[in-house]
C-alpha cells in the first residue's frame, strides 16, 4: 500500500471470534468498492485498515452474519480503532481521519 501508514483507519477486531472477523470483513469489502484495504492478521486480533476513510452498513453486516447484527454487536469485538470513529445511527459506523474528511 502507497499511503502512508500513519493515514490508515479502521477497526481492530479481536481473533476469539473468526466468524465475526469474516462477517466484518466481508461487509467492509462491500460497502467499500474499490477501496484497497490492508488486512493484518494477529492470530489474537485482526486489523481491518484503508486510507482516510471506511465504512461498514448495518445492512451489509446482516448479510453477511445471516442473522439481525445491530452495529452495537460489534463492540465486544473490537479491541481497538484507528483514527475516530462515528456511528451514524444503527445504519452506518465510519472511521475517518480527520472532521474534514
Amino acid at each position: 500500500m502507497a499511503e502512508d501508514q500513519r493515514r490508515l483507519v479502521g477497526p481492530v477486531v479481536r481473533g476469539f471470534d473468526p466468524d465475526v472477523v469474516d462477517a466484518l470483513l466481508t461487509a467492509i469489502e462491500h460497502d467499500n468498492p474499490g477501496k484497497e484495504l490492508l488486512v493484518e492478521d494477529h492470530g489474537g486480533y485482526v486489523r481491518i485498515h484503508a486510507p482516510l476513510r471506511l465504512r461498514v452498513t448495518r445492512a451489509s453486516l446482516e448479510q453477511a452474519t445471516g442473522r439481525a447484527f445491530p452495529l452495537s454487536g460489534l463492540e465486544p469485538a473490537m479491541a481497538s480503532f484507528a483514527g475516530r470513529m462515528r456511528y451514524e445511527g444503527d445504519d452506518e459506523l465510519i472511521w475517518y481521519l480527520t472532521r474534514e474528511d
